[in-house]
């Protein structure tokens, strides 16, 4: 068996982000080099930034860390993908033994590497970060997200309850991701739907260092709605329930009306026009757009187009840019 010290890689999409880049690099650089003192992993480690598209100058940043420094490479996507995607464009161009994927504003504490990589050492293929408590957020995301994560358990979505996208996956759980094919994403019940074995360790989330978040309610919702209907049918079905449950309150209230007729106490006619009409109609929208979120989901992913494109990628020396996919729907 090798003694040789594992390739240990740190994944980190970026989209806008040119205010923190060179703070995060910084403390993600020292944080490697502890580990390399303390022989954890191998001196060949680094970092792997994903450019989302970003309009600001987040990509020359790379390209200035790179060129300071060559443990920092950089992946740039040709638009924005979304922040699963680029998360997904790293993990697959990633080249280490080991792969950390962590987001560039700081408010994962990277120094908790130290103890996923023991962790990995002692025999897990995945190490999930899970933030202790919610302080940093603020009220409506902190109760939203709570509840989001009890529906998913109610839903039998494994998941796990506060973990984000801060995780280790070793090159076999990489591997084993690389055949997952589906364009509609959500890694952290992806990751768990690959079942190898995942233990996970606990750290205090920080504010964010600089800069605004990149995910606003628009897009925390339509997170929300990937994890949902990419794991669970249970919408559908809950759409039969609401059926029975329309169709019995729906003959009460035909029930109700034809009393009232009888003891003249509405005009005639109207309670047993319009109430009926009324919740029916409302019950249909809804039920018509739950199977439209899923219609549109199979919409997309019977197209078959790629998740992303890679338009330029800084590399470790002596690799040629022919060893990165430039195009990743089937990877």
């Amino acid at each position: 068996m090798s003694d040789a010290l594992p390739k240990f890689c740190v994944v980190i999409p970026c989209y806008n982000e040119e205010e923190v880049l060179p703070e995060t690099a910084g403390r993600i650089a020292a944080q490697l080099q502890r580990m390399i003192n303390a022989r954890m992993i191998g001196e060949d480690s680094h970092v792997l930034f994903v450019d989302d598209g970003s309009s600001d100058r987040t990509w020359p940043t790379i390209e200035e860390l790179h060129r300071k420094a060559r443990c920092f490479l950089g992946l740039k996507l040709s638009h924005n993908r979304g922040h699963q995607n680029a998360l997904l464009a790293g993990l697959l161009s990633a080249t280490g033994d080991i792969v950390v994927s962590i987001d560039a504003d700081l408010q994962d504490d990277p120094e908790l590497m130290t103890e996923m990589v023991q962790a990995n050492a002692a025999g897990s293929d995945v190490v999930l970060a899970v933030r202790r408590t919610r302080t940093t957020d603020h009220a409506f995301k902190r109760i939203t997200a709570e509840l989001y994560y009890r529906r998913l358990r109610w839903m039998s979505i494994e998941t796990t309850y506060n973990h984000g996208d801060y995780r280790l996956l070793s090159r076999r759980a990489i591997e084993a991701l690389r055949q997952y094919g589906e364009s509609n994403l959500f890694l952290r019940a992806l990751v768990m739907e690959i079942g190898f074995k995942a233990v996970v360790v606990s750290y205090d989330r920080a504010p964010r260092f600089a800069g605004s978040s990149k995910y606003p309610l628009r897009k925390m919702i339509a997170l929300a709605l990937d994890g949902v209907t990419a794991f669970s049918t249970m919408p559908l079905r809950l759409i039969t329930l609401v059926g029975f449950v329309v169709s019995f309150f729906s003959f009460l209230l035909g029930a109700w009306a034809l009393l009232a007729a009888f003891f003249s106490l509405v005009v005639p006619g109207w309670a047993s026009t319009v109430i009926p009409i009324y919740l029916i109609c409302g019950v249909q929208l809804i039920c018509l757009g739950i199977m439209g979120e899923y219609i549109g989901k199979i919409y997309h992913e019977t197209k078959r187009r790629p998740r992303y494109t890679i338009e330029t990628t800084l590399l470790e020396s002596g690799q040629k840019n022919r060893d990165q996919p430039s195009l990743a729907q089937d990877s």
